[in-house]
């Protein structure tokens, strides 16, 4: 019999191929990314993937138009500088995702498994421009 896949596991795993996808989405033919709130260049190996509305917000968490490259400095640093932030957004697509993670959401197990799946697919097709 199979073990169970924890929740907590599941999430982690989901997250780290958002993420990834993310910083590969955005870089550019060389790997490299700009923060979005500090227009520095980074590789995308040594960029985060910054969330307008936090990522305790699940309705909004995997929501590419709310996740974009940031520095380390910016997204940690300086606790992801959301003013900058909704300023590279836009008023309306902050103001979407500031209405939208005020729902509350629980994706089951079937449906965290599939994104993982999912960007651990766009992930592979990303990463064989930088082979």
């Amino acid at each position: 019999m199979a073990k169970k896949i924890a929740r907590s596991r599941r999430v982690r795993y989901l997250d780290i191929a958002f993420s990834k996808y993310i910083r590969l989405k955005n870089a550019d033919k060389t790997g490299y990314c700009t923060c979005v709130t500090c227009s520095r260049d980074y590789h995308y190996k040594n960029i985060q993937a910054g969330h307008f509305m936090s990522r305790k917000h699940y309705s909004t968490r995997w929501d590419e138009r709310n996740v974009y490259p940031q520095c380390y400095g910016c997204n940690v640093m300086q606790q992801g500088k959301q003013y900058e932030f909704s300023l590279f957004l836009g008023k309306q697509v902050s103001d979407e995702l500031l209405y939208l993670s005020k729902r509350i959401v629980k994706f089951s197990d079937i449906e965290l498994t599939e994104m993982q799946k999912y960007y651990e697919n766009l992930v592979q097709v990303l990463e064989k421009q930088y082979i």
